[in-house]
């Protein structure tokens, strides 16, 4: 065990016991949701040991009333982990990989993988389209739509260029390149895609340990040659492509909202009112789990034998002090999943650009944002350097803020864009100076209400299928999956009122679903 690692176990050592303590004591007593303690109307705090900061918690009361347990536990044991001094708990919240899917965990000392996730950098990317909503209204035009986006881009666990006969060929050094580099200028152009999209990015390109690429050339090099990322060729392959699970690609009509800022900021974001546009949540396919998987395994391993006790004992609650071997291998293997996953969306909106202008000529489009939900980001909180780990959370920094300078949105705040389900639509939101309370972050979407299984046993196709249909809504699926179902996710009018009644953000526009592409086999994630 090196130096570095022995200070941070000796110096936190007392903290594991009291964790342990905490659970005991816990399963014992009055269920977690009964502890939350309102401070507002959508927000509250969670106690954990009576020493440490308690949990914000951000949703009206029938929100919190939905939490569930274990989901409570895992934002304490987080909470109460070594190097955290803050945990935000979001109205999407759900189990997740350690912390809870939905949370927000900020660190200046250590770096956690479980509350990255296995699929680093899963983000979202609305592409702004200059069609008249009109244009897509025949049936027949949008199932156009749907075969010509399905030519390009593939949707399933493990499926790449070779199952959609119009994708683009990412050979070995390109991947080598989009791993590197992420979404530069030459492996834009290799690609196709306008060098114009990285401005609209959160983060267009993610660096190494040492805040370089070299070390990322370095590290992907070491990995290739002693054989410990396989199958490389194939997962690059993957670039341009859906995955399965929750990801989706979803065409909308854009509805801005009836307001004198929304319409001032829609304009800034490019959205046209009335127009259609292009909705597409994924992150870094095969290509990221391969890596955080080799990361769970590796720290999980040395945790082992160390003889370190886990967080809460949960084994995905792994973690490394920042400055040692493991956690500036873990830093290089997130940001390489990250630039991946920034240059498949892309890709992918490249792809469905292209597909809209075979059935529609003369269609034109523009990258409104590309943000993720899934990454750990260096920022400042409290007036100090620390990572801020988003698990299905997104950014949300309001107009003013220092790291908005230079950028289209530092007057506005850059956009927000938050998933719901095809019924219901989604949401462009923007960030509020109420946002600080949250560490600077809002929810990912609508957050699950049934669990994969649950959904699959307890909801009916047939009415899944009538939805659909009720609402004119079309996908490429011979059955929508109903562990995917909207009945599968949370009130979303609700999730959004927490975010607003909070002050964390407000609502710019909604996005009304017109068909959806989403994997029509079982579920991966």
């Amino acid at each position: 065990m090196s130096v570095i690692w022995h200070r941070h176990y000796q110096q936190k050592g007392s903290g594991f016991v009291s964790i342990t303590n905490i659970m005991s004591e816990q399963s014992s007593n009055a269920p977690l949701n009964d502890t939350l303690i309102a401070t507002g109307a959508a927000t509250a705090m969670l106690p954990t040991d009576g020493k440490t900061k308690p949990i914000t918690v951000i949703g009206t009361e029938k929100i919190r009333k939905g939490f569930d347990e274990t989901c409570l536990q895992q934002a304490i044991n987080s909470r109460l982990a070594p190097g955290v001094t803050e945990v935000v708990l979001n109205p999407d919240a759900h189990l997740g990989y350690g912390a809870p899917v939905g949370c927000v965990m900020v660190s200046p000392t250590h770096v956690y993988p479980g509350p990255v996730g296995v699929d680093i950098k899963c983000s979202m990317s609305l592409l702004q389209m200059d069609v008249e909503a009109g244009a897509i209204k025949d049936r027949r035009v949008r199932r156009a739509l749907i075969d010509a986006i399905c030519e390009r881009t593939p949707t399933g666990a493990g499926r790449g260029q070779r199952h959609a006969k119009k994708a683009r060929d990412v050979g070995e050094e390109l991947g080598r390149r989009v791993a590197i580099e992420g979404a530069s200028a030459g492996v834009l152009e290799s690609l196709g895609i306008p060098v114009s999209w990285a401005d609209q990015c959160e983060d267009s390109a993610h660096v190494g340990h040492d805040e370089t690429s070299d070390s990322l050339g370095s590290r992907l090099d070491y990995m290739l040659d002693a054989g410990k990322f396989k199958r490389f060729k194939e997962k690059v392959t993957q670039l341009g492509s859906y995955g399965g699970g929750n990801h989706f690609g979803e065409c909308e009509i854009v509805q801005v909202a009836d307001n004198a800022r929304a319409r001032n900021v829609a304009e800034t974001f490019g959205l046209k009112d009335g127009k259609v546009a292009f909705l597409s949540h994924c992150g870094s396919r095969g290509f990221g789990h391969n890596l955080a998987m080799g990361q769970f395994k590796a720290l999980q391993g040395k945790f082992a034998r160390w003889n370190i006790p886990l967080p809460g004992k949960d084994k995905e609650l792994v973690y490394a002090p920042l400055g040692t071997p493991e956690a500036d291998a873990y830093l290089d293997d997130m940001a390489m999943g990250a630039n991946f996953a920034t240059v498949n969306h892309m890709l992918i909106n490249a792809l469905v650009l292209e597909a809209f202008q075979e059935v529609l000529p003369g269609t034109t489009g523009s990258l409104v944002y590309f943000i993720s939900h899934n990454i750990a980001r260096k920022e400042i909180v409290d007036n100090q350097p620390s990572w801020v780990h988003r698990k299905g959370a997104t950014r949300a920094f309001p107009g003013g803020h220092h790291a908005l300078k230079d950028t289209p949105f530092a007057e506005t705040g850059h956009p927000i864009l938050l998933p719901g389900n095809p019924r219901d639509g989604s949401c462009v939101m923007v960030a509020d100076e109420g946002a600080e309370k949250s560490c600077y972050s809002v929810n990912h979407g609508a957050g699950r209400a049934l669990g994969r299984r649950a959904a699959s046993r307890t909801l009916d196709q047939q009415v899944i299928d009538k939805e659909f249909d009720d609402h004119d809504i079309l996908t490429n699926c011979r059955k929508y999956p109903r562990d995917e179902a909207p009945a599968a996710y949370k009130d979303f009018n609700e999730v959004l009122s927490s975010v607003k009644q909070a002050g964390l953000a407000t609502e710019v526009a909604r996005l009304k679903a017109r068909f959806v592409i989403k994997d029509g086999s079982e579920a991966d994630d």
